[in-house]
């Protein structure tokens, strides 16, 4: 970047705090930059993208602030959002805060029964949402004696509820004209209910303010300074904090243009049209397109082959040193300087192009990023920063910035967060960006909390000397086997999944004598497996062999041979349908829901520890 562009970038930053309530980051805009592009979204009836400005943006939103104001809504009143990543979303959450109400925003991919618990739980007055089929199946698993009126964005409504009034968005938005403007929130008001999406129990709903999601957004920008302009793509769902925060309030806030992908199986394309310069991501979709680069790699030649390696060998040295990380040489890193060129031109170029080839600010959180992922992309010049936060926290706690950036770390805490380690080594935080508790759950507020205001995260962490914080994995998941080994099954998962014969896996051990695991085939790793032993990849016995096991187990010590002998698995039970968000064996953030497993898989997970101990008496 320029000097003029930090320069730019820098104002842009300082602008931001003068603002007190989330509506201000549109609005501050508008006397500045009216006419740039502030949303890009892809019109199906055109099949083109359309782009909005921030003047189109807020006069969209003024007629949206018109309409809840016909609902005679009182101030702090909940509205619940059910809806994809689109521009209705937005004009729906500002118009919804502008009017000082609190959104509520549903997962999209979310069971019926657990909307309309999120719908009771938090008592909202009114439902927004694209499709009539959605509303109907909530309101048959459950009544929602709060609920005053349901809007149907995208269809229009051909039967009227017999209990809850239901309409369609543009009759919604006429009724709103005339209607006078309520006052605007105060930046200690509440400026989302979001509801955790948990591994076990029911959802709690976090209360995050203005001001908590504001000083989150500053404090990342302390530690990681974008460009005057950027460009991002959204397909995080938007009723995940970290989504909101980032692609949503941020981008919003610094004046930069956000592209709502259409979907995910339009993923790909859509990164190269769109060209994103920072992009918010989970580990998985960094570790699916790695998946896809690797079994195009294996059909490839050995020399081609030989080259990929180089190259990830020269970048990976060349990040190192750039990061001020010790620097690992070998016989050939003499050869660096006149070979860098040509292996970045012929390799890693073609990773960039996957994105666009516009990459500058690339996050990845929510979970940890799988080491070797992390080592080629960032040797290819994807500059990936992992961050980590929570819910909780508005959400971002800490994440690695330029000239730090730790790939084994999350970074180090944002400035304006104070961390420190408790009993067990868990990561405790204190700041402003914390939230004032979970809605209606003061015996949970109060649990999560220490006697001295700290929030207690729930992880084992180290924080370096430098102030890099390294996460080991959850206090309630760390196995504990009967002999008393602790392993942290995040880190073994993440090693076991470099094998491509496996896309998922889940480690297992508690108050057991060793530990196994439960592991998704990659179909096409399975197939060639299949030929080599043998098999008929097709008929389910097959994953059940000795011999299919016995291989399996031979790859998962070849990848976790960095490990101590304790923490290798050694049973393993292969399964051939992926773990879900539809199935319900993951959170919409794509973390296992590790409780869900253990009981779907009952019967396999008992045979896994009966194997070895049978075989003793």
């Amino acid at each position: 970047m320029t000097d003029k562009t930090i320069s730019s970038g820098i104002a842009r930053i300082k602008a931001l705090d003068l603002l007190e309530t989330i509506p201000e980051l549109l609005t501050h805009h508008l006397d500045k930059r009216p006419h740039d592009v502030a949303y890009r979204y892809y019109d199906a009836a055109t099949k083109s993208w359309i782009d909005i400005t921030f003047e189109e943006t807020a006069r969209e939103v003024e007629r949206w602030r018109h309409a809840f104001a016909a609902m005679h809504l009182e101030h702090g009143d909940r509205v619940a959002m059910l809806l994809p990543n689109c521009i209705d979303a937005i004009f729906f959450d500002q118009a919804a805060l502008a009017n000082s109400l609190v959104p509520v925003p549903l997962h999209a991919v979310d069971t019926p029964k657990s909307s309309a618990y999120i719908l009771n739980d938090s008592g909202a007055k009114a439902l927004f949402t694209n499709k009539m089929l959605k509303w109907k199946q909530i309101r048959e698993v459950s009544e929602t004696p709060d609920l005053e009126l349901v809007v149907i964005l995208d269809e229009e409504v051909s039967q009227p509820d017999e209990k809850v009034p239901v309409t369609n968005l543009q009759a919604w938005l006429a009724n709103g004209e005339g209607h006078a403007l309520p006052l605007g929130p105060h930046s200690n008001d509440l400026a989302a209910l979001v509801y955790t999406s948990g591994t076990t129990g029911n959802p709690k709903g976090v209360m995050l303010t203005h001001r908590n999601i504001l000083d989150n957004i500053r404090g990342v920008l302390m530690n990681i300074l974008p460009g005057e302009q950027e460009t991002l793509l959204s397909f995080l769902p938007l009723s995940h904090t970290f989504e909101r925060t980032t692609s949503y309030y941020l981008s919003l806030g610094m004046g930069y243009t956000t592209a709502f992908n259409r979907s995910i199986a339009t993923l790909a394309e859509d990164l190269k049209t769109i060209r994103p310069s920072v992009l918010m991501s989970v580990p998985r979709v960094y570790e699916m397109i790695y998946g896809k680069l690797r079994d195009g790699l294996a059909k490839k030649s050995k020399f081609v082959q030989f080259l990929f390696d180089w190259a990830v060998e020269v970048g990976y040295r060349r990040f190192c040193r750039e990061e001020g990380l010790p620097v690992e040489h070998t016989a050939r890193a003499f050869l660096d300087p006149l070979v860098a060129g040509f292996l970045d031109r012929k390799v890693g170029k073609q990773l960039r192009s996957v994105f666009g080839d516009q990459i500058h600010i690339y996050i990845s959180g929510g979970a940890a990023l799988n080491p070797t992922v992390a080592r080629v992309f960032l040797a290819l010049g994807v500059k990936i920063y992992q961050g980590y936060g929570m819910t909780e926290t508005s959400p971002i706690i800490a994440v690695n910035a330029p000239g730090s950036n730790h790939p084994t770390t999350v970074g180090r805490a944002l400035p304006n967060i104070e961390v420190r380690l408790g009993n067990d080594n868990e990561l405790q935080v204190r700041g402003t960006n914390v939230m004032k508790g979970y809605w209606n759950r003061e015996d949970a507020t109060q649990g999560i909390f220490t006697e001295d205001g700290w929030l207690k995260t729930g992880d084992v962490a180290d924080i370096y000397n430098d102030g890099h914080i390294r996460i080991k994995g959850r206090i309630k998941e760390i196995i504990v086997t009967s002999t008393g080994e602790k392993v942290p099954p995040a880190d073994l998962e993440a090693a076991m999944e470099n094998d491509r014969l496996f896309a998922q896996t889940m480690a297992l051990g508690d108050d057991k004598p060793y530990i196994a695991a439960l592991a998704v085939v990659n179909p096409d790793e399975w197939v060639r497996l299949c030929q080599e032993l043998g098999l008929d990849p097709k008929d389910d016995a097959s994953l059940k062999t000795r011999e299919a096991r016995q291989a399996a187990l031979r790859r998962i010590k070849a990848a976790t041979a960095n490990f101590p002998n304790y923490g290798v698995p050694r049973q393993v039970c292969l399964l051939r349908e992926p773990w879900s968000i539809e199935n319900g064996l993951l959170t919409p953030t794509l973390k296992l829901k590790r409780n869900i497993i253990r009981q779907r898989f009952v019967d396999e997970i008992e045979e896994l520890f009966s194997a070895l101990t049978t075989k003793k008496h």
